[in-house]
Protein backbone atom coordinates (compact mmCIF):
# COMPACT_ATOMS: atom_id res chain seq x y z
CA UNK A 1 0.00 0.00 0.00
CA UNK A 2 1.14 3.23 -0.47
CA UNK A 3 1.35 5.71 2.54
CA UNK A 4 -1.41 7.72 0.92
CA UNK A 5 -4.00 4.32 1.37
CA UNK A 6 -2.76 3.87 4.50
CA UNK A 7 -3.13 7.31 6.11
CA UNK A 8 -6.75 7.56 4.24
CA UNK A 9 -7.80 4.03 5.92
CA UNK A 10 -6.31 5.49 9.47
CA UNK A 11 -8.13 8.95 8.75
CA UNK A 12 -11.45 6.94 8.31
CA UNK A 13 -11.15 4.58 11.30
CA UNK A 14 -10.21 7.29 13.70
CA UNK A 15 -13.21 9.49 12.13
CA UNK A 16 -15.32 6.00 13.32
CA UNK A 17 -14.99 6.02 16.95
CA UNK A 18 -17.79 7.53 17.85
CA UNK A 19 -20.52 5.91 15.42
CA UNK A 20 -21.87 3.01 17.44
CA UNK A 21 -22.55 -0.69 16.08
CA UNK A 22 -19.69 0.04 13.76
CA UNK A 23 -17.46 -2.94 12.41
CA UNK A 24 -14.44 -2.47 9.93
CA UNK A 25 -12.98 -5.59 8.65
CA UNK A 26 -10.18 -5.69 6.51
CA UNK A 27 -9.27 -8.90 4.27
CA UNK A 28 -5.99 -9.02 2.98
CA UNK A 29 -3.81 -12.15 0.79
CA UNK A 30 -0.56 -10.42 1.61
CA UNK A 31 -0.36 -10.10 5.55
CA UNK A 32 3.42 -9.43 5.16
CA UNK A 33 2.83 -6.29 3.16
CA UNK A 34 0.62 -4.71 5.96
CA UNK A 35 1.55 -1.15 7.31
CA UNK A 36 2.29 -1.71 10.93
CA UNK A 37 0.82 1.42 11.47
CA UNK A 38 -2.69 -0.87 10.80
CA UNK A 39 -1.61 -3.65 13.30
CA UNK A 40 -1.31 -0.93 16.25
CA UNK A 41 -3.23 -1.86 19.06
CA UNK A 42 -6.45 0.03 18.60
CA UNK A 43 -6.77 -0.05 14.65
CA UNK A 44 -8.04 -4.18 14.22
CA UNK A 45 -9.17 -6.02 17.76
CA UNK A 46 -9.08 -8.99 16.05
CA UNK A 47 -6.36 -10.67 13.64
CA UNK A 48 -8.19 -14.25 12.41
CA UNK A 49 -5.85 -16.49 10.04
CA UNK A 50 -8.32 -18.04 7.44
CA UNK A 51 -6.26 -20.62 5.95
CA UNK A 52 -6.63 -22.43 2.62
CA UNK A 53 -10.13 -24.38 2.64
CA UNK A 54 -9.93 -27.68 4.06
CA UNK A 55 -11.27 -30.86 1.58
CA UNK A 56 -15.05 -30.63 3.12
CA UNK A 57 -14.67 -26.43 2.52
CA UNK A 58 -13.01 -27.28 -1.24
CA UNK A 59 -16.00 -29.64 -2.33
CA UNK A 60 -18.73 -27.12 -0.73
CA UNK A 61 -16.92 -24.20 -3.01
CA UNK A 62 -17.09 -26.66 -6.32
CA UNK A 63 -20.37 -27.36 -4.99
CA UNK A 64 -21.30 -23.72 -5.42
CA UNK A 65 -19.38 -22.68 -8.33
CA UNK A 66 -20.86 -25.31 -10.37
CA UNK A 67 -24.31 -24.80 -8.90
CA UNK A 68 -25.81 -23.73 -12.19
CA UNK A 69 -23.47 -26.19 -14.41
CA UNK A 70 -24.89 -29.15 -16.10
CA UNK A 71 -22.62 -32.11 -14.94
CA UNK A 72 -22.38 -35.46 -16.08
CA UNK A 73 -23.04 -38.40 -13.70
CA UNK A 74 -19.52 -39.15 -14.06
CA UNK A 75 -18.12 -36.04 -11.94
CA UNK A 76 -17.54 -36.86 -8.47
CA UNK A 77 -16.90 -33.12 -7.10
CA UNK A 78 -15.13 -35.49 -3.89
CA UNK A 79 -12.60 -36.69 -5.69
CA UNK A 80 -11.95 -33.19 -7.31
CA UNK A 81 -11.81 -31.92 -3.82
CA UNK A 82 -9.55 -34.26 -3.22
CA UNK A 83 -7.03 -33.67 -5.61
CA UNK A 84 -7.13 -29.77 -4.72
CA UNK A 85 -5.11 -29.53 -1.69
CA UNK A 86 -3.95 -25.53 -0.93
CA UNK A 87 -6.24 -24.78 -3.58
CA UNK A 88 -8.24 -21.53 -2.96
CA UNK A 89 -11.46 -20.17 -3.86
CA UNK A 90 -10.35 -18.18 -6.50
CA UNK A 91 -8.34 -21.24 -7.96
CA UNK A 92 -11.23 -23.47 -7.74
CA UNK A 93 -13.70 -21.01 -9.29
CA UNK A 94 -11.12 -21.52 -11.97
CA UNK A 95 -10.66 -24.68 -11.98
CA UNK A 96 -14.67 -25.08 -12.78
CA UNK A 97 -14.82 -21.95 -15.10
CA UNK A 98 -11.59 -24.26 -17.25
CA UNK A 99 -13.61 -27.28 -16.92
CA UNK A 100 -16.31 -25.59 -19.00
CA UNK A 101 -14.21 -24.14 -20.97
CA UNK A 102 -12.85 -27.32 -21.81
CA UNK A 103 -16.27 -28.81 -22.64
CA UNK A 104 -16.93 -25.85 -25.01
CA UNK A 105 -13.72 -26.00 -26.98
CA UNK A 106 -14.75 -29.63 -27.57
CA UNK A 107 -17.93 -29.22 -28.76
CA UNK A 108 -20.60 -26.34 -28.76
CA UNK A 109 -23.14 -27.84 -28.31
CA UNK A 110 -22.19 -30.12 -25.68
CA UNK A 111 -24.92 -30.74 -23.06
CA UNK A 112 -22.76 -31.68 -19.85
CA UNK A 113 -19.60 -31.00 -18.39
CA UNK A 114 -18.00 -34.44 -17.49
CA UNK A 115 -15.28 -36.19 -15.24
CA UNK A 116 -12.74 -35.62 -18.11
CA UNK A 117 -12.80 -32.12 -18.60
CA UNK A 118 -12.25 -31.57 -14.73
CA UNK A 119 -9.32 -34.09 -15.59
CA UNK A 120 -8.00 -31.73 -18.05
CA UNK A 121 -8.76 -29.05 -16.12
CA UNK A 122 -6.85 -30.09 -13.08
CA UNK A 123 -3.88 -30.59 -15.73
CA UNK A 124 -3.45 -26.80 -16.29
CA UNK A 125 -4.42 -25.97 -12.97
CA UNK A 126 -2.42 -25.09 -9.94
CA UNK A 127 -2.60 -23.64 -5.94
CA UNK A 128 -1.70 -20.54 -5.61
CA UNK A 129 -0.93 -21.22 -2.35
CA UNK A 130 2.44 -23.35 -2.11
CA UNK A 131 3.78 -25.16 1.30
CA UNK A 132 6.28 -22.63 1.92
CA UNK A 133 3.80 -19.86 1.26
CA UNK A 134 1.29 -21.77 3.83
CA UNK A 135 4.01 -22.05 6.31
CA UNK A 136 4.91 -18.47 6.23
CA UNK A 137 1.11 -17.44 6.49
CA UNK A 138 1.07 -19.48 9.62
CA UNK A 139 3.95 -18.83 10.75
CA UNK A 140 2.67 -15.15 11.10
CA UNK A 141 -0.33 -15.77 11.93
CA UNK A 142 1.44 -17.34 15.35
CA UNK A 143 3.38 -14.00 15.42
CA UNK A 144 0.70 -11.83 14.88
CA UNK A 145 -1.37 -13.71 17.93
CA UNK A 146 1.50 -13.92 20.51
CA UNK A 147 2.14 -9.82 19.68
CA UNK A 148 -1.55 -9.21 19.95
CA UNK A 149 -1.62 -11.22 23.46
CA UNK A 150 1.16 -9.63 24.45
CA UNK A 151 -0.39 -6.42 25.07
CA UNK A 152 -2.44 -5.98 27.89
CA UNK A 153 -5.77 -5.03 26.82
CA UNK A 154 -7.85 -1.93 28.64
CA UNK A 155 -10.25 -3.64 30.37
CA UNK A 156 -13.13 -2.61 32.68
CA UNK A 157 -12.85 -2.97 36.77
CA UNK A 158 -15.29 -4.71 38.51
CA UNK A 159 -15.62 -3.83 42.41
CA UNK A 160 -15.32 -6.87 44.38
CA UNK A 161 -18.82 -8.08 46.01
CA UNK A 162 -18.96 -8.52 49.80
CA UNK A 163 -16.86 -11.07 50.94
CA UNK A 164 -14.89 -11.77 47.57
CA UNK A 165 -11.70 -11.07 46.35
CA UNK A 166 -10.94 -9.38 42.72
CA UNK A 167 -12.81 -11.52 39.91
Amino acid sequence: MTERVVNTILAEMDGLEELQSVVVIGATNRPNLIDPALLRPGRFDELIYVGVPDRAGRKRILTIQTGKMPLAEDVDLDVVAGRTDRFTGADLEDLVRRAGLTALRESMSISEVTMAHFETALGDSRASVTPELEREYEAMSARLKQDATALQPIGFAFPPRTGEGPR
